[in-house]
C-alpha cells in the first residue's frame, strides 16, 4: 500500500474549487525515477484517481491544487507564503539544495546559468488566454 498526501482544507475554502494535480512518486527513498504528473482534475475526481493508483502499489501521490496565478508578483508571493510556512513549522530552507537529485551529468538535462537575464515574463492577459487554449485541449483530449 502507497501513500497520499493532500492539503486539509476547511469546507468552504475557495481553493477546494480550483483544479488539481497528481504527482505519482517512489515512497521510498531507494528507487530512482522521475515524477509523473497527472491533471488537472477536480478535486474528488483527484483523490479518487490517487486512492486507486496508491491502494495496491508501493508508491507516494501527492494531491495538490493547481494555482492559476498569472503575474511574477502572484507567484512570488506564494512562494514566500509557502517559505514563511515553512519556517513557522520549524524547517529549514535550503535554496542551494532545491533539486538535491538533479544529475548534471545527463546529456539530455538543461542546465541554466544563474547569471542568464530573464526572459520577459507574459501579462497576466496572456497567461489567461494561454490558460483557455490548454482548458480547450484538455476538452478535446482522447
Amino acid at each position: 500500500m502507497g501513500a497520499l498526501v493532500t492539503l486539509e482544507l476547511p469546507e468552504d475554502s475557495p481553493v477546494l474549487s480550483m483544479p488539481w494535480i497528481i504527482t505519482f512518486g517512489p515512497l521510498n527513498d531507494d528507487e530512482e525515477w522521475e515524477p509523473v504528473v497527472c491533471g488537472p482534475y477536480e478535486r474528488p475526481h483527484a483523490l479518487a484517481l490517487a486512492e486507486s493508483v496508491v491502494a495496491d502499489e508501493e508508491l507516494m501521490a501527492v494531491v495538490e491544487p493547481l494555482l492559476p496565478h498569472v503575474s511574477v508578483e502572484e507567484i512570488r508571493g506564494e512562494i514566500a507564503a509557502a517559505q514563511r510556512a515553512a519556517e513557522e513549522a520549524g524547517a529549514e530552507i535550503d535554496e542551494g539544495d532545491a533539486y538535491p537529485d538533479f544529475d548534471e551529468t545527463e546529456p539530455e538535462a538543461e542546465i541554466l546559468d544563474h547569471h542568464l537575464e530573464p526572459s520577459a515574463p507574459p501579462s497576466p492577459d496572456e497567461v489567461r488566454a494561454g490558460q483557455a487554449r490548454i482548458a480547450e485541449k484538455l476538452s478535446k483530449a482522447r
